[in-house]
């Protein structure tokens, strides 16, 4: 009898691999003091790899880790994020589709 194990999601994003373009981000903030007067900060909650983090009043965005998938800016209640798709050869390389 063969056993199958199945990964987890967490365990499935771990063999993904980024190559980041420091010098020219996918993902920006627009405006801090927005978000400052943000009061759910949906962002921070909702970002699948965790891209967004709530540091006092301000939310720091880290795109290292992003998955690409436009959740923030769905989310996003006054439209303060600008994202657009990385440029060819950046991104996430999905191993496990």
């Amino acid at each position: 009898m063969s056993t199958v194990k199945f990964l987890t999601i967490e365990e499935r994003l771990n063999v993904n691999a980024w190559d980041t373009d420091i010098y020219r981000p996918h993902i920006k903030i627009k405006d801090q003091e927005i978000c400052r007067k943000c009061e759910k900060k949906p962002c921070t909650y909702m970002c699948p790899a965790k891209c967004y983090v709530q540091q006092g009043e301000i939310v720091v965005l880290s795109t290292e880790a992003c998955l690409e998938c436009g959740t923030c800016r769905v989310v996003c209640p006054y439209d303060n994020i600008d994202w657009n798709y990385p440029r060819s050869g950046f991104g996430v390389w999905y191993r496990f589709s």
